[in-house]
């Protein structure tokens, strides 16, 4: 036979334990909410957003919590990109005069790291100054997932287009472009030419348009491409 219970007891037992979570109730509503995490922004002013299967940046490449301004310059630690992964099935589209012993360097640069990343590449040459916006459109109209310019020549031709095809990425390689919008990525080292160009050819050191100067740049600007950070200007030693 089960014990009796007052119903004094019972109604004492209801009440505290209506107490306990009223009490509950209010220490939450109470306690502030918790903080958010930080917010990693890109160029664009969106969320970074890297590119799936394309590993990792390694410390050093760039605070995520506190990157450049978009089309400010970052400079990666020596190999800190070097576990990003270009995915299987990158298309690339190479714009290069290749008029010169620096541009063809750079092209050679392009074309070794195409090779040794099984990247579909496509090459455009660009050797008419009065062409130079045909060859880029030309490039656009190839739908690779980058378009590599090669060089200072083509920097001015390319500020005139890039900011009307925003969904295509673009690389220089060797150059800066004067106003670059989020779509802009530029990969260069001490001794490119200043931003814009033209102007800025008589100004580099041509000498530094070494093959493995360009292809350590070209490795660190693809990997801020993949990661989600494009839009930067990327400086390697």
């Amino acid at each position: 036979m089960l014990p009796r219970v007052s119903g004094c007891v019972v109604a004492a037992a209801v009440l505290a334990l209506a107490t306990a979570c009223s009490s509950s109730s209010a220490d939450e509503q109470d306690a502030p909410p918790p903080s958010p995490s930080p917010s990693i922004v890109g160029a664009d002013g969106g969320p970074v957003r890297p590119a799936e299967g394309t590993g990792t940046l390694g410390p050093g490449f760039v605070t995520p919590t506190a990157p450049p301004p978009p089309g400010g310059t970052m400079t990666p630690s020596p190999d800190s990109w070097s576990s990003v992964q270009v995915p299987d099935g990158y298309t690339a589209a190479l714009l290069s005069t290749d008029d010169s012993p620096a541009a063809r360097h750079l092209a050679t640069a392009v074309k070794a790291w195409a090779a040794a990343h099984h990247v579909g590449l496509a090459l455009v040459p660009a050797h008419d100054p009065g062409s130079y916006v045909a060859a880029i459109q030309k490039a656009i109209d190839l739908h690779p997932d980058l378009v590599i310019s090669a060089g200072d020549a083509l920097a001015d031709p390319l500020a005139l287009v890039t900011a009307s095809w925003t969904q295509q990425k673009f690389l220089l390689l060797g150059a800066e472009l004067a106003e670059p919008t989020y779509n802009v990525t530029a990969a260069v080292w001490k001794g490119t030419a200043a931003r814009g160009g033209g102007s800025g050819s008589a100004r580099a050191d041509v000498s530094t348009f070494t093959v493995e100067r360009a292809r350590r740049a070209l490795d660190a600007g693809v990997a801020a491409v993949l990661r989600g950070y494009a839009g930067y200007v990327v400086q390697v030693d």
